[in-house]
């Protein structure tokens, strides 16, 4: 298997690992926009950090760190091999959901952030406050904004 065959099985691990990533969340597969001003990367964004994550942790730590990819042999030398193991696909699965949760936990952050701001102006009350907050960081600004 060549360097980029690895290269190209790893990086879509990482992307399946960012798509996970987004069933998993109360978000689902909503594309980039603004919410209150804060940007919402989207699933998109979740599988492209999915999918760096996995192609650093395996060039870094995985099977791909030891793959020279700009040497020359010496006539007759044997080239090495490079092999993928199941535990570096594996692994370069978890990191790519590992990653896009990250980034994901980061956004839901500033929108909460953002929503006790505004909850604050509005002066819900408690009944509204107890509303908003049983759903996703993104839903609970929206209904903030919208009582």
């Amino acid at each position: 298997m060549t360097p980029w065959q690895c290269a190209l099985l790893v990086a879509t691990a990482g992307a399946i690992g960012g798509v996970l990533n987004a069933l998993l969340t109360d978000n689902g597969f909503i594309l980039p926009r603004r919410e209150a001003g804060i940007l919402c990367p989207g699933f998109l964004s979740n599988i492209l950090v999915g999918t760096l994550a996995a192609m650093t942790s395996w060039g870094l730590y995985g099977s791909g760190a030891g793959v020279e990819l700009a040497r020359t042999a010496a006539a007759g030398a044997p080239r090495v091999e490079i092999s993928l193991t199941v535990g570096a696909l594996a692994g370069a699965l978890v990191v790519g959901l590992g990653g896009a949760r990250w980034l994901t936990n980061e956004v839901d952050k500033r929108l909460l952030k953002e929503g006790i701001k505004l909850a604050g102006q509005k002066r819900l009350s408690r009944e509204e406050c107890d509303e908003a907050v049983k759903h996703s960081a993104r839903k609970t600004i929206e209904r903030i904004q919208a009582a």
